[in-house]
């Protein structure tokens, strides 16, 4: 995730709606939106805002076949080849018996696949820094849209008013 820099405009909404019926108003109008800030998630933003859909299921059930996949090689492996055990006059490769290590093992992989995607999509990590706030309000109970100044062609005060009309209450810029 890069740093910040440069000049934002910032509108602050009241209500989540207003927020979201105005990204696609603002979207028509050629203003290019940064991000929007919000205390709760609103169902449909994403949409609005142009991202794509997640993969990230994929990738979840992609870690947990490799989990199950090295629980059972691991387990046949070392019971059932290189040490054969007979436990109870069992077969040494008894399916069965390998059921809960490996629902375990593809738990455990999936969910630390997730986190390690979570993080490497969202360019988290050592040496990142977040984006600083815009206004300490949008973790309480305001909503804040932020808009780059220098990736839009239209002029300030053509996007402070297209955000006054959408229904901003307040609109003011930030400098990073």
């Amino acid at each position: 995730m890069a740093e910040l820099s440069g000049k934002y405009l910032v509108g602050v909404y009241d209500d989540d709606d207003t927020v979201l019926h105005a990204v696609p108003k603002l979207r028509k109008a050629g203003v290019k939106i940064k991000e929007v800030y919000s205390p709760f998630p609103i169902h449909g933003l994403d949409e609005a805002l142009g991202h794509p859909r997640t993969r990230i299921g994929i990738a979840a059930f992609m870690f947990g076949v490799t989990g199950c996949c090295v629980a059972l090689t691991l387990m046949i492996w070392t019971m059932g080849i290189d040490w054969p055990m007979i436990v109870g006059g069992k077969d040494p490769i008894s399916i069965p018996n390998y059921i809960p290590i490996t629902f375990e093992l593809t738990v455990l992989f999936t969910a630390f696949g997730m986190v390690t995607t979570f993080f490497i999509s969202n360019g988290l990590g050592p040496g990142t820094h977040f984006h600083p706030r815009f206004d300490v309000r949008s973790t309480d109970n305001k909503f804040v849209m932020a808009i780059d100044l220098g990736r839009n062609s239209m002029s300030e005060d053509e996007i402070s008013r297209a955000l006054k009309d959408s229904g901003a209450e307040e609109v003011n810029i930030k400098q990073f």
